[in-house]
């Protein structure tokens, strides 16, 4: 990316956090990613940092090579019709993160060759940790791109465009549902005796433990179990406890139905 500017439209969760993720990856420099918002007080603290803030969206994008969109699918027409007299077909890459909206479907709004990637990150850009899936417009132009930016700020799979709603429920849902684990676990450890701050960081580091066995080991979860559970031990009491309660029947119930709401948003 070196020479590269950054123009991210929509200054919400993600784009900021997109925003703060390469810049901390080095990916880009601060004065190369402008941050677009239409109230530009809430980017005051991107801002800060050197990262450029503003709420015309045009002037961003002439000013970029890579344009991000970070918007609510009910935005899409009026935010990329606005932005479209300015974008370059042999210059800008169009990056869209945008639920249940299809290549295809921001294609038609563009000048006919701009590069469109569909991209579905999670908040975890920020630390560098996300799952991002990436779809290609048929001739996969830009895949290199695509990759180079969200490898450096977590992991990439290239998929099919017709797994995106699923990729946006196990992934950028997801990342809520993990979280919940954590908070629970750490309520646990709070009622087995360890102060609040004390019990969070013991979840959330035990947490990230348990992803590591499986991205760093290569192992499948349920070796991983049997290792730390033993005949009559407290680990197998527990795990039956919580499926007596429905945690992994609840967890699937919870992706599917994050699906079905992402399906419909576009």
């Amino acid at each position: 990316m070196k020479g590269k500017r950054l123009a991210i439209i929509g200054g919400g969760n993600l784009g900021t956090a997109l925003a703060r993720g390469w810049k901390e990856a080095g990916t880009f420099k601060a004065r190369h990613i402008t941050v677009t918002r239409r109230n530009v007080d809430k980017l005051a603290d991107l801002a800060s940092d050197g990262i450029q803030t503003t709420s015309n969206n045009q002037q961003a994008v002439l000013d970029a090579d890579i344009v991000v969109l970070a918007i609510q699918p009910g935005q899409l027409e009026d935010v990329v019709e606005g932005i479209a007299p300015v974008i370059d077909a042999e210059r800008h890459v169009i990056i869209s993160t945008l639920t249940g909206v299809s290549i295809e479907r921001v294609s038609r709004l563009v000048p006919n060759g701009t590069v469109v990637i569909r991209a579905m990150p999670n908040t975890a850009v920020e630390t560098r940790s996300s799952m991002t899936c990436l779809s290609l417009d048929e001739d996969a132009r830009g895949k290199e791109i695509a990759e180079s930016l969200f490898n450096a700020v977590g992991a990439t799979l290239v998929i099919n465009e017709e797994m995106m709603i699923p990729a946006t429920a196990l992934c950028a849902c997801g990342i809520a549902f993990f979280l919940r684990t954590v908070r629970a676990a750490a309520q646990g450890g709070t009622e087995i005796g360890f102060h609040a701050d004390e019990a969070l960081l013991l979840a959330a580091q035990t947490a990230r433990g348990a992803a590591d066995l499986i991205l760093q080991g290569d192992a499948h979860p349920e070796q991983e179990i049997d290792r730390v559970t033993t005949p009559r031990g407290c680990t197998i009491a527990g795990l039956n406890e919580l499926e007596h309660r429905g945690f992994s029947s609840a967890m699937i119930r919870g992706i599917l139905t994050s699906a079905e709401r992402a399906e419909g948003l576009g």
